[in-house]
C-alpha cells in the first residue's frame, strides 16, 4: 500500500458543489413540509379549478380560465418566493440555523443563492402543474416565441421582487410576526392584486394604487402576453424591476442573521 493513500485532506468543497448541495437540501426541506406544499401547490390549484368551473367572479367577456390562469401563476410565484421563503427563513433565523450556516465554509451570499435556486426549482414544479391543470380546463395561451421569452422575464423579475421582500421581512421581524404578516399579505394580495378579481372591479383610485403592487404587475403582465398576445409588457416589467431593486437592496441592507 502506498504511503498517504488514506491521508485526510481537510478543506472546503468547491463552491459550486456547496451551492448545489445546499440547493438540493433546501428544496427537499420545502417539499417535505406539508404546510409549504399547501401554500405553494394545493391552494393555487384549488383556486384555479374552483373559479374556472364555478361562476363566482365576473371576469368580463373572457373565459374564466383565460383570466385566472395567468393570475394563479403569479400567485404561485408569490407563495413560494415571498410567503413560503419569508416564513421558513424567519424561523431558521430564530432557531440559529442561519447563524450556524453563516459560520460554515459556505459564504452567506452563496446561501442566499442556494435559497433562490431552491425557490426557482419549486416554481418549475408549480408552473408545470398549474399549466397542465389550466390546459385541461380549456386554457389557450398565446404569445409565441417572443411571448415565451417575455413570460420568463416576468417570472424572473417577479421572483426577484418577492424574494427581496420576503427576505427583508424575515431578516427584520421576529419569526412569529413574520408568520402572521406573511400570511396576511398573501391573503390581502390574493383578493386585491388582480389574481381572482379584476382590478377594474375596484374604484378608480383604489385600482390605480393596487395596480402598482408587484402581484398586480406580474398578473397583468402575464395576462397581457398569454391572454391578449402582447409581445413585451414594458409597464409590468418596469414595475417589477423597481420592486426587485428596492426589495433586494433593502434586504441586503437591513437583513440580520441572528
Amino acid at each position: 500500500m502506498s504511503t498517504g493513500t488514506y491521508t485526510p485532506r481537510p478543506g472546503a468543497a468547491p463552491l459550486g458543489r456547496m451551492i448545489a448541495t445546499q440547493t438540493a437540501f433546501e428544496t427537499r426541506m420545502l417539499l417535505r413540509n406539508g404546510e409549504q406544499l399547501l401554500l405553494t401547490l394545493v391552494i393555487p390549484s384549488l383556486l384555479l379549478v374552483l373559479f374556472s368551473t364555478v361562476d363566482i367572479v365576473d371576469t368580463g367577456s373572457e373565459e374564466p380560465v383565460d383570466f385566472l390562469a395567468p393570475g394563479v401563476l403569479a400567485l404561485a410565484v408569490m407563495s413560494t418566493a415571498f410567503t413560503g421563503q419569508a416564513i421558513a427563513t424567519g424561523f431558521e433565523r430564530r432557531y440559529g440555523v442561519l447563524k450556524r450556516l453563516g459560520a460554515s465554509p459556505l459564504p452567506r451570499w452563496a446561501l442566499m443563492c442556494a435559497k433562490t435556486l431552491s425557490v426557482l426549482a419549486t416554481q418549475v414544479l408549480q408552473i408545470t402543474l398549474l399549466t397542465g391543470i389550466a390546459l385541461g380546463l380549456g386554457w389557450s395561451p398565446r404569445g409565441g416565441v417572443t411571448g415565451f421569452a417575455a413570460v420568463l422575464l416576468l417570472l424572473a423579475l417577479g421572483t426577484a421582487a418577492f424574494s427581496g421582500l420576503g427576505l427583508l421581512m424575515a431578516g427584520t421581524l421576529r419569526a412569529e410576526a413574520t408568520l402572521a404578516a406573511a400570511n396576511l399579505v398573501f391573503l390581502l394580495l390574493l383578493v386585491g392584486g388582480g389574481v381572482i378579481v379584476p382590478l377594474d372591479r375596484f374604484p378608480d383610485g383604489a385600482a390605480d394604487v393596487l395596480g402598482l403592487l408587484p402581484i398586480s404587475a406580474l398578473s397583468d403582465g402575464l395576462r397581457d402576453v398569454l391572454t391578449d398576445g402582447a409581445s413585451v409588457p414594458w409597464p409590468a416589467l418596469g414595475t417589477l424591476a423597481v420592486w426587485a431593486a428596492l426589495g433586494l437592496g433593502a434586504a441586503a441592507r437591513f437583513f440580520r442573521w441572528e
